[in-house]
């Protein structure tokens, strides 16, 4: 692989606390971006704001209002995370789609582009910049704008299932499951629009449990224990 677009949830970053920052928990993530980039592999990361605000279970709130507040939860993850990064001697770069002040940059394809190509870690943070949109749809349209070979996802169940394994222990786990698949059962693995997306620009997903060791970087390396959907 050359470039891949990972995809963190924000629970997986709180660890056991579920909300907030596990910091041992984003820097085990962080070694192994580093240890992909040494090798000459390009990251992208998005990171979604559940460990903060979901705004769709906001119900007295007013919807628009609700999902800005989850854009600017990305921010803050990303923000924190890049910091690990660099903690660790990794270059960051955090773009967002609309302007946040000097906290970081505003997207550009070309600017982003600019930052793989000198090993740095890009981080697409506040999703598409507009309600309505889940960070799945940000995470897939940005895999599609600066031409990721694969999006990575990782998650706290570690593959995709006909049913939520976590209530269901007799669900079944899919080696490969195709996105037409996925759309027809629909499936969960992203929301309906960013499933769209991915097979009309068809840009395949890996779907794997972050808290297994190691796992992103086996995940990159072929050692890989979750589901593949394909295009």
């Amino acid at each position: 692989m050359r470039r891949i677009l990972l995809k963190l949830s924000g629970e997986a970053l709180a660890g056991e606390k579920k909300q907030g920052f596990d910091e041992e928990t984003v820097r085990r993530v962080a070694l192994q971006m580093k240890q992909l980039v040494s090798d000459g592999i390009q990251v992208g990361v998005v990171i979604g704001g559940g460990n903060f605000w979901r705004g769709r279970t906001s119900e007295n709130m007013d919807r628009t209002k609700a999902d800005q507040i989850g854009m600017l939860a990305t921010v803050m993850n990303c923000i924190y995370v890049s910091e690990i990064c660099r903690s660790i001697g990794l270059g960051t770069a955090v773009f967002t789609p609309f302007l946040c002040g000097s906290f970081t940059e505003l997207f550009s394809k070309d600017r982003a582009n600019e930052c793989f190509e000198k090993g740095t870690v890009v981080f697409f943070a506040g999703g598409t910049g507009h309600p309505y949109f889940s960070t799945d749809t940000g995470v897939v349209l940005r895999a599609v704008e600066v031409e990721a070979e694969v999006i990575l996802l990782a998650k706290a169940v570690d593959g995709v299932y006909d049913d939520d394994p976590r209530t269901n222990p007799n669900a079944r786990k899919y080696e490969e499951v195709t996105i037409d698949e996925v759309i027809a059962k629909n499936l969960q693995v992203v929301d309906m629009t960013a499933s769209i997306l991915a097979r009309d620009n068809k840009m395949p997903m890996w779907v794997f449990g972050l808290n297994e060791e190691n796992s992103i970087v086996n995940t990159v390396k072929g050692k890989f224990n979750g589901t593949k959907v394909t295009v």
